[in-house]
């Protein structure tokens, strides 16, 4: 038996893969970290969508301690959302989470571990990010390669959207027939508001940006996402 385990927060990238990883897998469970975020609705939306989807397994973990240690505007209610276009330029974004990745995919590894699952499945993408160092693809390699010689076990870390743009992304969905569940039943929006969001966010630039791509050049972008990704 395939199994695999997503990284799942609720959000339009972590929803897309889980709906992929489905079709590829025998079992797929869900992991969601509770570290006391602004947008806390997502865990809410999280369990909603994976046991509607039809994951195996839905674990909630506490990683409160990772609140204590990353200052961001995502951790920290007195530090304002931007929005987009308003961040200075040459840093990182407020909204950041300093090792945020690094110690979700390190426990996530050790999930796989647990259920004895081949894969990790995570959504973050180089294509079309905010600038965040541990979304890139030397990045997730290079802890990957850790976390094998760390356990001792072949875990693979998987990211299918990485070399995709936003538009790809909703092609990916369109592609297994779940746009409308994506737009309408995900939180990605820095202020925790689900759906099309706040509309004055980057994630919520980026998500409404990248759909309004993908309507009107809809084959174009079908076709790229096909190319990319092997898909028939």
């Amino acid at each position: 038996m395939r199994r695999a385990v997503v990284v799942f927060s609720g959000g339009q990238d972590s929803t897309t893969c889980l709906i992929q990883a489905l079709q590829q897998y025998d079992e797929v469970h869900c992991i969601t970290f509770d570290y006391g975020q602004r947008h806390r609705a997502e865990i809410d939306v999280a369990q909603e969508l994976s046991h509607s989807l039809g994951a195996k397994a839905h674990k909630i973990l506490d990683v409160g301690l990772l609140n204590e240690l990353a200052i961001s505007s995502l951790t920290r209610d007195n530090i304002p959302v931007p929005a987009f276009g308003s961040e200075t330029e040459g840093g990182l974004p407020s909204t950041f989470v300093p090792g945020r990745n690094i110690l979700f995919l390190t426990l996530a590894a050790i999930y796989a571990y647990q259920v004895e699952a081949e894969a990790v499945i995570t959504g973050v993408c180089e294509t079309d990010f905010s600038g965040y160092p541990d979304c890139r693809d030397e990045f997730v390699k290079a802890l990957n390669q850790a976390i094998v010689l760390g356990i001792a076990r072949d875990i693979r870390f998987e990211t299918p959207l990485m070399w995709l743009n936003k538009a790809e992304t909703w092609a990916l969905a369109d592609y297994y027939h779940q746009l409308d569940r994506i737009r309408q039943d995900t939180l990605t929006c820095y202020n925790g508001i689900k759906g099309d969001g706040c509309g004055e966010c980057a994630a919520c630039h980026l998500r409404a940006n990248g759909l309004t791509q993908y309507q009107s050049r809809q084959a174009d972008i079908m076709a790229s996402l096909k190319q990319k990704t092997g898909l028939i």
